[in-house]
């Protein structure tokens, strides 16, 4: 059985238009899957990346073209703007760190909510109250938000420091039994190949 260590950002447009299709590929293949929610700007920084407002503008233009281009692909709701990114990703990343310690409910469709929020409700996924809905939707007690704030902390800069050292650089980014990786949402059919041994 393969294991998935899933590394993501809970800001980033990628991971949201990945949707639930990774989840669904897992499952297909009974992969057990780790989510580590991280930093993506710090791994930007630490990885020879540039954070999007300060890239050339021939890569903010392509890039906003590709993201509304996807969105339609999978039919999926999307602003380019939203309201409220960037914002503090901190809070969201300790909930779903806490979710999957505690148990008890369905981890991708909490990712999902979480990223559904920010691009696609206009929501700021900073506050409590849309943290604690995300929670909730994905049957988990919502007041997993207000506990393990120093363990989130903790994991969460360590999932950062085990993406760089992993050769990890972006979101989404997915690595198969600690050693084949796969980069963005538009690699889950590559994924999906390898676990079937295809690829």
């Amino acid at each position: 059985m393969a294991h998935i260590d899933y590394y993501f950002a809970t800001l980033s447009p990628y991971t949201y238009l990945a949707g639930k299709r990774f989840e669904a590929l897992a499952q297909q293949h009974g992969a057990t899957v780790t989510y580590k929610p991280l930093d993506v700007i710090a791994l930007f920084g630490r990885t020879g990346g540039t954070p999007p407002k300060d890239r050339h503008i021939n890569r903010v233009e392509y890039r906003a073209q590709e993201l509304v281009r996807q969105a339609k692909k999978y039919d999926m709701p999307f602003n380019l703007k939203p309201a409220h990114w960037p914002t503090n990703a901190a809070p969201s990343s300790y909930a779903i760190i806490a979710a999957q310690n505690a148990g008890g409910g369905d981890l991708g469709t909490l990712v999902h909510a979480i990223l559904r929020a920010v691009w696609a409700e206009e929501k700021d996924i900073a506050q409590d109250d849309v943290i604690k809905a995300c929670l909730t939707e994905a049957g988990f007690d919502p007041s997993l938000a207000d506990s393990g704030l120093l363990s989130g902390a903790e994991t969460y800069a360590a999932n950062l420091e085990q993406a760089v050292d992993k050769g990890v650089f972006g979101a989404p980014f997915y690595i198969v039994d600690g050693d084949q990786r796969f980069w963005g949402q538009d690699k889950l059919e590559d994924l999906d190949l390898h676990l079937s041994g295809k690829l």
